[in-house]
């Protein structure tokens, strides 16, 4: 193969065939070209539940290839010694690649494009893993925005270039290098028995992905602005763990939006707004890193949170037995799916992080090992959007009561009875499956007793209050 000039296609979080610049840019170059996948170091250290779903979109991917006359290979290694070896295998000359926006996968991209230059060998990062490249967007001052109301107006009317559709050949060499073995790397084994209850949840790869996009924005999407509040309906898009693995680009998802938009579809808007939402998390990973790591106003690093992961309070918020129908539902949906009602994310993170006056990180952690459209950028600036340590998050004293708001978006208890089966005499088939879900060393049953209240909400709003004035912000 050393004899054969190819390029390499290294591939990371945009696990698809159709609007993928990378991919289009390495066929241009007239080349045989290999796709490669590297359990590296950043795939190792995933969560649970992301690793897993990764491993469902990968098994995914490869077969697509296969449909296409090509193949994908898999490697396990630090990234640019895989990298280094592929080239020295195959004769390629150049390897291509999707940006990424954390800074972890900044520090290493850098480094290899480096390396590889180095070496004298090509290599090209490309968009489209977002709709906007970060140092792109800036404010009439020159710089980068703290908050979304003002950059949603800033590239509402920006041109996105029309999506690429999926190559008609693929370009495959004559002769393959050697590739892992996909159930080798084990990806979801620390899943264990929850696996089997999450896997009909998912909508895995790139067909899924686009029937899901047709279907929502036909028949779903004209009345999202009221229907995304409301957890016991499936109103929203549903596309999050496709858009964070790029089973799906944003590309795809704001044109489909627009043209909804452009059809009359009352709830258009505010679907492609929070496209931008998501835009806005990756615009402040990129100009400010510590948002994934440390609070964003550092004026919150004094304030008397606990980092006890391991009390009692944290534990039951953990198994959805804080004695809170809103609380509990949310994390028991979680476990189940993979996924929670975006409503029912802010009531936890609000509940975790001022009732229980626990830090952010604490549930940040928790997410990233339990939802299967973990995000970076997302999750991190949601836990401090909620928390009030982070940009945005105005006013910061903003308490969610879960009882109001569960009368408010769901006052029939729809969404309790779907998932907490001890509140029912006949149990649904997703509050069951629960505890099919959890760790049997919680030793938890359906027969169980609902809980108290671990507190009561009033005196937790009181206590967090009295925290905040004590603090000055």
């Amino acid at each position: 193969m050393a004899d054969t000039p190819a390029t390499l296609l290294w591939l990371r979080r945009d696990l698809r065939l159709s609007d993928h610049p990378a991919l289009n840019a390495a066929l241009k170059r007239g080349a045989p070209v290999i796709p490669v996948f590297i359990c590296d170091e950043a795939v190792e250290g995933l969560g649970a539940a992301a690793k897993w779903r990764l491993g469902l979109s990968l098994d995914a991917l490869a077969k697509q290839y296969e449909r296409n006359g090509s193949r994908l290979i898999l490697r396990r290694g630090d990234a640019l010694q895989v990298l280094r070896a592929l080239v020295a295998e195959t004769g390629a000359t150049a390897v291509h690649w999707s940006r990424l926006y954390d800074p972890q996968a900044i520090a290493r991209d850098k480094a290899i494009k480096a390396a590889l230059a180095g070496d004298g060998v090509e290599a090209t990062s490309h968009p489209g893993h977002l709709l906007f490249e970060p140092w792109t967007v800036e404010t009439k001052q020159g710089g980068y925005y703290k908050v979304y109301s003002p950059m949603w107006r800033a590239v509402k009317d920006r041109d996105v270039g029309s999506p690429l559709k999926t190559p008609d050949d693929l370009n495959a060499p004559d002769d393959w290098p050697r590739s892992d073995a996909l159930s080798d790397w084990s990806l979801g084994a620390a899943m264990r028995r929850g696996a089997a209850v999450c896997l009909p949840h998912q909508r895995v790869g790139e067909a899924a992905a686009q029937d899901r996009l047709a279907w929502f924005t036909t028949e779903a999407i004209d009345r999202y602005k009221i229907n995304r509040d409301l957890p016991a309906r499936d109103g929203t898009s549903g596309l999050s763990e496709n858009l964070s693995l790029g089973e799906i680009s944003p590309a795809q998802c704001w044109h489909a939006g627009l043209r909804a938009l452009h059809e009359g579809a009352g709830g258009a808007e505010q679907w492609v707004k929070e496209l931008v939402w998501r835009e806005f998390a990756y615009h402040l990973l990129y100009h400010t890193p510590q948002i994934a790591t440390r609070n964003w106003r550092e004026d919150w690093d004094a304030f008397p949170w606990s980092e006890d992961a391991g009390t009692e309070a944290v534990t039951r918020w953990k198994q959805g037995r804080t004695g809170v129908p809103f609380v509990d539902a949310a994390m028991r949906e979680m476990y189940v799916t993979g996924k929670m009602h975006n409503r029912g994310r802010m009531i936890v993170a609000s509940y975790l992080t001022k009732h229980l006056l626990t830090h952010w990180r604490v549930g940040q952690q928790w997410f990233a090992d339990c939802l299967t459209d973990w995000d970076p950028a997302s999750n991190a600036m949601g836990w401090q959007w909620a928390a009030g340590s982070g940009p945005d998050a105005a006013p910061y004293f903003r308490i969610f009561n879960p009882e109001t708001q569960l009368a408010k978006f769901d006052p029939k208890g729809h969404y309790p009875q779907a998932w907490i089966a001890e509140c029912s005499e006949a149990p649904s088939e997703t509050a069951l499956s629960f505890f099919d879900a959890v760790p049997r060393r919680w030793g938890l049953r359906p027969d169980d007793a609902y809980p108290a209240p671990m507190i009561n909400l009033s005196d937790g709003r009181k206590r967090a209050l009295e925290a905040y004035g004590a603090r000055s912000f």
